[in-house]
């Protein structure tokens, strides 16, 4: 489909740029001052207030420059807040959030203390829903349609959602529910033929039949235009006029609308980026009665060019520069560690050439969890199942059943949603699935919706698992063999987003014999219990207390479960003070277990346990957040003199 071409963004040289219109809009109903001629030098002003804006605080670039006419749109024809625009994802509300209030405080986006980096409801009335998950808007538009109907209250419900979002289950169940209650939902399709990463799968093919063959849906839209200004059509004559559409659509295009088969008004596919089409056909479409979907085709990275050719990488660039379109990368004349996923990702690859079993499964992520590695050697013993979390989960449970070994690389906070599909559909059968769980524990700044908080605790709870999480990359290799080739059952593995600690990471791999700890350093007056990475933290702080003549030990747990019984009730009856720390919430953690060991044991040393608390922790650079969950150094530190000084 042919596209409006966009106005050139200027990037200005100058400290202080100027946004004539911009300047003007506080919130939406600023906007709707301006004429729809205005409009797309609003969208080009937004444009480059964002690049500027981003090219030094980073955020998501190429979701939200894909987005700018779209939002204009909406917020130019709906009466917003009173009329409610709920966001699938999230990431790409940027615009949305320029354009409500918070545009002065843009620049603390993702900062601690500053805007969120999704939509948030205590941060603004605009904010109707929570996001940073995919695939919800529709479920959530539609409970707020409905609960509108109830009340008699006139206000229009819109779900903005993404093609890649479109494909998760939950997106079909809502689609599915619409048109059961009486409604007035309208869904937004944003097509851009992304989600981070390319989309897979038969919707997506469906997707693109309908952008390469719109000429029904152009002819349809123009006769219900015509039909409603001659008042032909009358709303108890919309099933029958809807079922003769769908069966002449199949006739022109030789296959039924996969929307029209959920008795949803299909409007579409049309141009993303026609700022003042898109408001014309909003305004036609606003006040229709029944659930109905406009399918836009819009490019991700839309008016910049390195963000359009490239648009994996300018999904989130980091800092760039705006006006030549380079990043910037850090330079270091010390050799810097590898992050935690290509340690996993080329791992995985020398295990999957050592045996043919092994297979990788992702849910839309290759890119982010460093699967691609593993897709470029073996394709055909890799599979992006697209954002289907609970798929992927089932899916690699029935290739175990077929004496694979499947690797599931799915990000801790997504795993959550396949919650049932963990316990059903793989413990009670002890399938042998081996889940690496990335972006475990305190993820910086996409903050509460995106943490991996809770994955210990509910895995804890499943028989049959086993739970572990290196203290370094050399380890993730050690756990990644053994979990593969010599543990039973299904193992998750937990490790964090980022850089780790070894630079000579590439050891060979040895087998980690199954629960049992390694015992560091050996203690009386104080041993410290720590799970994972934060163990590097932990050793600092050791030593900083041996140097002031305390003897204090350091266990590294390695399993959350099955916890190393015989090594931690050691402890227990050996040291005097035991302080357990984890980057996980300490209702149902590693520390919760060993305080159950200690009582069915008899045994009652000081124990403290130190880990997330029990809310929901904010955007803002990973140190930030360990400071204010007291999982810094320091604050370990002041923990352990407490409780020295205390026994003392």
């Amino acid at each position: 489909m042919l596209q409006q071409e966009v106005l050139p963004i200027t990037i200005s040289s100058e400290a202080e740029a100027k946004y004539p219109l911009l300047d003007r809009i506080e919130y939406p109903q600023d906007l709707r001052q301006l004429s729809p001629e205005e409009l797309p030098q609003l969208c080009a002003e937004i444009r480059s207030f964002m690049l500027e804006a981003l090219s030094v605080n980073p955020g998501h670039l190429g979701a939200n420059l894909g987005a700018v006419e779209i939002t204009v749109a909406m917020h130019y024809v709906f009466d917003t807040p009173q009329d409610r625009i709920v966001w699938d994802v999230g990431h790409q509300a940027y615009v949305h959030k320029i354009l409500t209030g918070r545009k002065h405080a843009f620049h603390t986006l993702r900062k601690w203390g500053g805007l969120a980096g999704f939509p948030t409801p205590t941060e603004s009335e605009y904010d109707t829903f929570s996001a940073g998950h995919a695939s919800n808007s529709i479920s959530a538009a539609l409970g707020m349609a409905v609960a509108t109907a109830l009340k008699h209250e006139d206000r229009r419900v819109v779900a903005f959602i993404g093609d890649g979002a479109m494909s998760g289950g939950m997106a079909f169940e809502g689609l599915n529910n619409a048109s059961s209650f009486p409604n007035n939902l309208l869904v937004i399709l944003n097509d851009n033929n992304m989600s981070i990463d390319h989309n897979v799968g038969g919707l997506n093919k469906h997707m693109v039949n309908l952008l390469t063959n719109p000429t029904y849906n152009s002819m349809r839209y123009d006769m219900y235009r015509m039909l409603r200004k001659l008042h032909i059509v009358k709303e108890g004559q919309r099933k029958d006029l809807q079922r003769f559409n769908n069966r002449v659509k199949a006739l022109l295009s030789g296959q039924s609308n996969f929307f029209d088969s959920f008795s949803i008004r299909y409007l579409g596919p049309t141009d993303g980026h026609d700022v003042v089409h898109l408001v014309q056909i909003l305004q036609d479409i606003r006040d229709m009665k029944g659930p109905r979907l406009l399918h836009i085709s819009t490019t991700k990275g839309k008016g910049y060019q390195p963000a359009e050719q490239d648009p994996t990488v300018w999904h989130a660039p980091g800092k760039f520069d705006p006006l030549t379109g380079k990043r910037v990368i850090a330079k270091s004349a010390a050799p810097k560690p590898p992050k935690y996923q290509d340690v996993f990702g080329h791992t995985l690859v020398e295990l999957a050439g050592e045996d043919e079993r092994i297979v990788a499964v992702t849910p839309a992520m290759p890119t982010g969890c460093s699967m691609n590695y593993m897709m470029e050697a073996y394709p055909n013993r890799s599979f992006d199942v697209g954002i289907a979390e609970e798929h992927a989960v089932t899916f690699s449970s029935g290739m175990a059943t077929e004496g694979f070994i499947p690797v599931c690389n799915i990000y801790s906070t997504f795993m959550q949603r396949a919650y049932d599909q963990l316990i059903h559909d793989v413990a009670l059968t002890n399938s042998h699935v081996v889940f690496c769980l990335d972006r475990a524990g305190l993820v910086g700044e996409d903050g509460a919706t995106h943490q991996g908080a809770f994955d210990i605790a509910y895995l804890r709870t499943i028989p049959g698992m086993t739970i572990c999480s290196p203290y370094d990359e050399v380890q993730l290799r050690h756990l990644l063999r053994s979990a593969c080739f010599d543990w039973q059952g299904p193992v998750a593995i937990r490790y964090p987003r980022g850089e780790g600690s070894t630079i000579d990471w590439q050891q060979p791999m040895h087998t980690h014999p199954h629960g049992k700890a390694r015992v560091l350093k050996e203690g009386q007056d104080l041993t410290f219990l720590s799970f994972g990475p934060i163990g590097h933290s932990v050793t600092k702080v050791v030593d900083r207390l041996q140097g002031e003549g305390y003897s204090v030990g350091h266990i590294d747990l390695v399993f959350a479960k099955p916890l190393d019984e015989a090594c931690i009730t050691h402890v227990l009856r050996e040291a005097q003070n035991v302080i357990t720390i984890e980057e996980g919430c300490l209702n149902g953690g590693v520390g919760s277990g060993i305080l159950q060991l200690a009582m069915e044991h008899g045994l009652s040393p000081r124990i403290k346990c130190l880990g997330l608390p029990d809310e929901f922790i904010a955007h803002g650079t990973p140190q930030q957040q360990r400071q204010y969950c007291g999982l810094d150094e320091e604050s370990m530190y002041q923990e352990a003199k407490q409780l020295l000084a205390h026994h003392n």
